[in-house]
């Protein structure tokens, strides 16, 4: 089996293959580029693109996506962080699938130039969040690509640069492309890899610039008519180029849809993207201070990545770094990383001596309270640790005789406020106690294992004891090979079949969540309801968590006896009762992603297939809003009746119709009878808390007599 390496790019992606005694990039696409996007190098692109054409019935990819397309799906790897919504054609698409199309299309590129992709290595950014790299993983598999390993940008880079070198060296990698910009320090001793250090920004590359040099042409030559969709893709398209043609010529003429002529100059682009260089060397700076190094500790600075190339760029990196990047001809900006990456697969393969080392890109831990009650990120994992790596904490709940507690599961940045977008809720376990007890001794050790796959592990172990009362893998982004739902909709996207043709599905990466599509006819005995009327709704949208709960609520937070867990059972009879009263709806029930472990143990395995089967959905862990927000935005598109007793505070701003009449029911449950009325999400005067309890955040905090540093004792295995 040929060892591959993909560079999976947010713009565009490469694949490289060892041949046993060097590296070869693949021209995939080549055959499709036009005459006036030919530079060096862009043999070796394959643009990120999934594209439609009224000429064509099935997708476009690559090139002909990039250049041909009426309609275009570009940069998903951006979207694979919260596996965000696609459209094409009517149609809504996970993030994860579109992605697994583009690794599809790569292997079937790869099989006109006669050669396979069976597995490969697989690039991420440095700071890359676990939840885009759980996504990376799955869109590939769901291509049918075995993983053999992910591997961070900056060090396939490093990889491939001291291959040619052979010398030991202190590397620092700037790896700026089409979506992210991130600095890694790797040091490379006698075949060794680590990486020492890596900071970065997720949302921070030629898209942005791209977007400054359109003002730039737009600011002399505004629209003076409505531009079809078809003349913004033009437009956009001869921007992308003029910004890549300023990296090696003074200036460029740009051409607006109503045929107005722009001249733009070189240095008036590097003027108008000042802040945003700045913005790029702040991490470059920061991974020197994390490792109080000094310039001169550098031995060899890597540029890699389209945007690095433009000349203020590198003339900033040179002048901070006090010495002068590798030049290209030893470290190719474009093919430099899949280069590396397909050695790596021969160094995981036995073909190449050497050992790669991995570093952890953001902080693991989980969720505490301080002295004064505020919920902060408890470390438990720093970042930049090597990997594989295992930590663990003691950590003490808050009352006497817990049967339970709800441990959450973080990753980011712990110097940072909990809500900073840095900061990411993976996932939620519930941890058992065997039996109550004070809270002395229901003390236990939380341990954390992170894998070179970056595949985490979670253990808990009563102090007291040594009963193990917890250990779970997190996998809140998916696991197990796709799902016949997840096939069915990959094929509708490589054929082109729009949603009209297809049912609902799941999203690839998440199987317990699926995309909206129109709603069902309704029968001719049920009187179509007027859009917004609660008469006869078409689609109904089921607040899940919320129903479950009703009748429901701990006696403390972490305390559940039998009747104050949320009813899947009483759930399902709020759906049969819906389907009654409403034959001809479509029906979507929403749960948050926790349900699953706050349900009794005996409806586990019940909910567990629903999800499975997409009965019953749930929103990736951590998402912004949790399961309310997928509520809402599945009621938002498609113009459904929210079954709630929630008032959705924090939505209404975002979805006022939230506060209009017949667009939501109330739900009220006596003695095995659902009875459904109109309502309106009304923010009250004064704010009440939640029927649903927070558990995880009153769970987890120290003993107050102590500080939170002397309790933690963190211990630390090779």
């Amino acid at each position: 089996m040929t060892a591959t390496g993909i560079d999976f790019g947010t713009t565009n992606s490469v694949v490289a293959q060892w041949l046993g005694d060097e590296a070869e990039v693949l021209a995939l696409d080549a055959h499709h580029i036009d005459a006036d996007w030919r530079r060096p190098g862009f043999d070796f692109l394959f643009p990120s693109v999934v594209g439609m054409s009224s000429l064509r019935r099935g997708p476009l990819f690559g090139w002909e996506a990039k250049l041909r397309s009426e309609e275009a799906a570009e940069a998903c790897k951006r979207l694979l962080k919260s596996d965000e919504y696609v459209k094409i054609r009517g149609r809504r698409y996970a993030a994860t699938t579109v992605a697994a199309s583009v690794f599809q299309a790569m292997r079937d590129g790869a099989q006109h130039n006669l050669t396979t992709i069976e597995r490969a290595v697989i690039t991420v950014p440095a700071n890359a969040t676990g939840a885009a790299r759980y996504r990376t993983r799955a869109a590939a598999r769901f291509a049918g690509i075995e993983v053999q390993a992910l591997l961070n940008e900056p060090t396939a880079a490093a990889i491939s640069y001291v291959h040619d070198l052979e010398e030991d060296v202190q590397i620092m990698v700037f790896d700026w492309g089409g979506g992210t910009i991130d600095v890694t320090m790797l040091d490379h001793q006698d075949g060794f890899f680590e990486e020492r250090a890596s900071r970065g920004v997720t949302e921070l590359g030629g898209l942005e610039i791209d977007r400054r040099l359109r003002a730039l042409v737009l600011e002399r030559a505004p629209a003076r008519t409505a531009w079809t969709p078809a003349q913004q893709r033009q437009f956009g398209l001869d921007v992308e180029r003029s910004k890549i043609l300023l990296s090696s010529q003074e200036s460029v003429t740009v051409m607006t849809p109503d045929g107005a002529a722009v001249q733009i100059w070189q240095g008036e682009l590097e003027e108008a993207i000042t802040d945003l260089v700045d913005r790029a060397l702040a991490p470059l700076e920061q991974c020197l201070n994390d490792l109080h190094m000094a310039p001169r500790d550098v031995d060899a600075v890597l540029m890699i990545g389209g945007t690095s190339q433009i000349p203020s760029v590198r003339a900033a990196v040179a002048e901070v770094m006090q010495k002068e990047p590798v030049a290209v001809a030893l470290c190719d900006p474009m093919t430099a990383v899949a280069r590396g990456a397909s050695i790596a697969a021969a160094v995981l393969a036995g073909e190449v001596d050497g050992v790669i080392q991995v570093a952890t890109g953001h902080a693991l831990g989980t969720v505490v309270k301080d002295n004064i009650g505020r919920k902060k990120f408890s470390q438990i994992i720093p970042r930049n640790s090597p990997l594989p790596w295992k930590e663990c904490k003691s950590y003490t709940p808050l009352g006497d005789y817990a049967r339970g507690l709800s441990v959450e599961i973080w990753e980011g940045d712990p110097d940072r406020p909990l809500d900073h977008p840095d900061n990411v809720q993976l996932t939620e376990f519930t941890l058992a106690y065997p039996r109550p007890s004070v809270r002395e001794e229901s003390r236990f050790l939380l341990e954390y294992t992170y894998d070179t796959n970056g595949l985490l592990h979670v253990k808990a172990t009563l102090e007291h004891t040594g009963e193990e009362v917890l250990n779970e893998e997190v996998k809140s982004f998916g696991s197990g090979g796709p799902t016949p739902e997840v096939l069915k909709e990959l094929d509708a996207l490589m054929t082109g079949t729009t949603a009209l043709d297809l049912p609902a599905s799941v999203v690839a990466q998440n199987p317990g969540r699926p995309v909206p599509t129109p709603p069902k006819p309704v029968p001719s005995n049920v009187k179509a309801a007027s859009p917004g009327a609660v008469g006869a709704p078409r689609v109904l949208v089921v607040d899940g968590s919320n129903l479950a709960w009703i009748g429901r609520s701990p006696r403390q937070p972490g305390v559940y006896e039998s009747g104050d867990r949320p009813g899947y059972a009483q759930l399902e009879s709020a759906r049969a009762a819906l389907a009654s009263r409403y034959p001809g709806a479509e029906i979507h029930v929403v749960v948050d992603a926790t349900f699953r472990h706050k349900v009794a143990e005996e409806e586990r395995a019940a909910v567990e297939a629903a999800l499975s089967k997409g009965n019953v959905i749930q929103p990736p862990a951590g998402t912004e809003g949790k399961g309310d927000a997928l509520v809402a935005a599945i009621a938002d598109d498609t113009g459904a009746v929210i079954v709630t007793n929630d008032n959705y505070i924090e939505l209404q701003s975002r979805h006022p119709w939230l506060r209009g009449k017949g667009r939501v029911l109330g739900a009220t449950y006596s003695r095995g009878v659902w009875v459904f009325t109109p309502r309106t999400c009304v923010a009250p005067r004064h704010r009440v808390v939640s029927a649903v309890p927070e558990v995880a955040a009153r769970a987890l905090i120290p003993p107050s007599s102590r500080p939170l540093a002397d309790i933690e004792g963190r211990i630390h295995e090779e």
